[in-house]
């Protein structure tokens, strides 16, 4: 923020007139009744219109430490007669803006009427060092001179003064252009504040989260947090430099959303991490057809402020013009909403939601990528709401016709990639899918994380443990890229770091079973029974009976002797099993603890003709069958290397 030029007198903002030297807030020369703190409050902020004030600098300036008073009431209730008083608005501000965990800032011109300019010793010296040094008294004090002054020397000393700030401003520009800016080539989009009072319209600002964070994140220079990571913060009240902290990232953006009727006021702001420092806000408003392209504009302007180059490619994307339909744009942004809560219950809604975008504007490309990976979820043995079957080919269908309307998409690509691998089998085809997902989008931390996977089926173990760290640097705080982190690296071996990762993942959520399931088969790898049941136990119980999760336990079991508890899972198994989803590969998985191979092939064939993810074949409780003739026939028929 830049020091404070406090102008003693009267200061001029629309119909209004604020009166320093009488303490008086006036409306077409009309007194309005204003109390002395939202007085002192409103002053502050003019003083420093157009910039962030922090609620701590109106703290440390007109609450003094020795007052016994609620701050963050007193401050509350002084905004609130201050828009009474100027007839305004948190949702539609036309004079104060209240910018989201930080302050607020008066946006409306303030000109100077009859008033000599002087600095403020106090602000100035607040601003410089963070102390304060003076009161009130300081603020409203006129100068004792100021009345011997002849009008004519006065205007001549204003326009001295203006022409020396002109030039002062303009040697600073310079001198800021030569200066070292501060490198940022990491940042977080915090999620955007709904200035709506309906919590129905929050899917709305995470939306244009969602948007930002895409948008950045087809910067290859720049290390963008995914949206899984950044949601954690939606009502944390943390500093943002403990934010940038813990996400390790150089810049926070945020900001807010507003939407009436049909328009939308997307404001945003950057803020250096380390220092804390308001680098640059702005805000854009536009019609809801007009969204994408507001977001494109937020994203070149914050490109632009931290000096990053962009290639062709990325200015194209950035600058291409983005009209959607209201309508189908709307039920697209519900579905996105219920997909990320990655529940059974949510995929089920943000199904229905894509296909209404669908049936609203047909050819609407991110609704059929929307389609593809809800179908990808739906098919998949965590959820088991739909057999790979009847999921994957919808699924792959969606993902080939968004491509077809918008062949740069990149998610689509990934999207694809994902039904290529996971039911084709055609893994040649899913690797150039996924890297040109990658170079489409280099931000987009699910084509990471699935590409780790497509390497880990072509035995390219180190490759794919990069692969996923690359995930998790761009989406610290996923739990299930942690947990799948942890799984790798137990398939590659490396059983000491697994453990590692999956204490680091509990940690972040002591509730998540796959974190659990992960640490309990690193502990059974290394031949810790009794941890692996303890592990195994807890993430069963968490996951409410997760097969694969049960499959595993019934090999801790087996490898601590207890093989008729082993013997009970498996039963419990097969009495669970159903044509819609047999859990083939799970019952093959404890016929292989318990020794019987042929029985353990027999379901493994059966998982092979349902078209289960070859990925059930990297399971280390598979492992005693690698040499077997037969299992390394079902490697090749699928046409993956060999899984020796």
């Amino acid at each position: 923020m830049q020091e404070d030029q406090r102008l003693r007198g009267r200061l001029l903002f629309g119909v209004f007139e604020l009166d320093l030297r009488a303490g008086e807030l006036r409306k077409h020369g009309l007194r309005v009744r204003l109390q002395e703190q939202p007085f002192q409050v409103l002053a502050m902020l003019l003083g420093h219109q157009g910039e962030v004030v922090t609620r701590g600098e109106l703290q440390k300036k007109l609450w003094p430490a020795d007052t016994f008073v609620d701050f963050d009431h007193g401050l509350n209730k002084a905004i609130n007669k201050i828009r009474e008083a100027l007839s305004d608005s948190a949702e539609s501000p036309r004079f104060v803006e209240t910018v989201a965990r930080r302050g607020y800032r008066f946006l409306a011109e303030v000109r100077v009427a009859d008033a000599t300019p002087v600095r403020d010793p106090d602000l100035a010296t607040q601003h410089r060092s963070g102390r304060e040094t003076g009161d009130r008294a300081n603020l409203l004090r006129e100068p004792a001179m100021r009345k011997h002054l002849l009008p004519s020397l006065a205007w001549k000393a204003l326009v001295f003064l203006l022409l020396l700030l002109t030039a002062s401003a303009g040697a600073w520009k310079l001198h800021s252009r030569n200066s070292r800016s501060p490198v940022i080539r990491s940042l977080a989009v915090l999620p955007l504040q709904s200035l709506s009072s309906d919590v129905s319209q929050d899917y709305f600002a995470d939306g244009m989260t969602d948007e930002l964070i895409s948008n950045l994140g087809q910067i290859s220079a720049l290390r963008v947090i995914s949206r899984t990571s950044v949601m954690a913060y939606k009502h944390a009240s943390k500093p943002l430099p403990q934010i940038a902290r813990e996400l390790n990232v150089d810049a926070v953006v945020e900001g807010t959303v507003l939407r009436s009727g049909d328009q939308v006021r997307i404001t945003a702001q950057l803020i250096e991490a380390r220092s804390d420092k308001h680098l640059w806000s702005q805000s854009y408003q536009g019609e809801l057809r007009d969204t994408l392209a507001l977001q494109g504009e937020v994203a070149r302007a914050i490109a632009d402020q931290i000096r990053i180059n962009l290639n062709p490619q990325e200015q194209a994307a950035l600058k291409a013009a983005k009209v959607v339909n209201p309508e189908a744009y709307e039920s697209y942004l519900k579905g996105r909403y219920f997909w990320n809560k990655r529940t059974a219950g949510g995929l089920k809604i943000a199904l229905a939601y894509f296909n209404q975008a669908i049936e609203e504007d047909p050819k609407y490309a991110r609704a059929y990528s929307g389609l593809a990976d809800t179908y990808a979820l739906l098919g998949d043995w965590q959820y088991a709401v739909m057999t790979a079957k009847e999921a994957l080919p919808k699924a792959k269908a969606a993902a080939v016709r968004a491509l077809e309307l918008d062949n740069a998409l990149g998610e689509a690509h990934n999207s694809l990639a994902f039904c290529l691998d996971g039911f084709d089998w055609n893994f040649e085809s899913a690797g150039e899918e996924f890297r040109r997902a990658i170079e489409l989008n280099p931000g987009y931390a699910t084509a990471y994380h699935w590409y780790a996977w497509h390497l880990s089926l072509l035995g390219r173990y180190e490759e794919a443990i990069a692969e996923m760290r690359k995930a998790k640097n761009l989406d610290p705080l996923s739990l299930i890229i942690s947990a799948d982190l942890a799984e790798l690296l137990v398939i590659a071996h490396q059983y000491d770091e697994a453990i590692l990762e999956s204490r680091k993942t509990i940690e972040m959520d002591p509730n998540f079973a796959l974190a659990h399931s992960q640490l309990g088969q690193a502990y059974l790898q290394r031949e810790m029974h009794d941890e692996a049941i303890a592990e195994m136990q807890k993430a069963a119980q968490l996951s409410g009976g997760s097969p694969t999760i049960i499959a595993n336990l019934a090999r801790a079991y087996v490898a601590s002797g207890r093989r008729v508890e082993a013997v009970k899972v498996l039963k419990d198994l097969k009495k669970r099993s159903n044509p819609t989803y047999s859990h083939a590969s799970e019952i093959a998985v404890v016929y292989a603890a318990l020794g019987d191979r042929d029985l353990a092939m027999n379901w493994l064939e059966k998982g092979y003709d349902e078209r289960f993810n070859p990925g059930v074949l990297l399971r280390p409780g598979l492992d005693a069958l690698r040499a077997d003739a037969r299992f390394e026939n079902l490697v090749r028929r699928i046409g993956l290397p060999s899984l020796h």
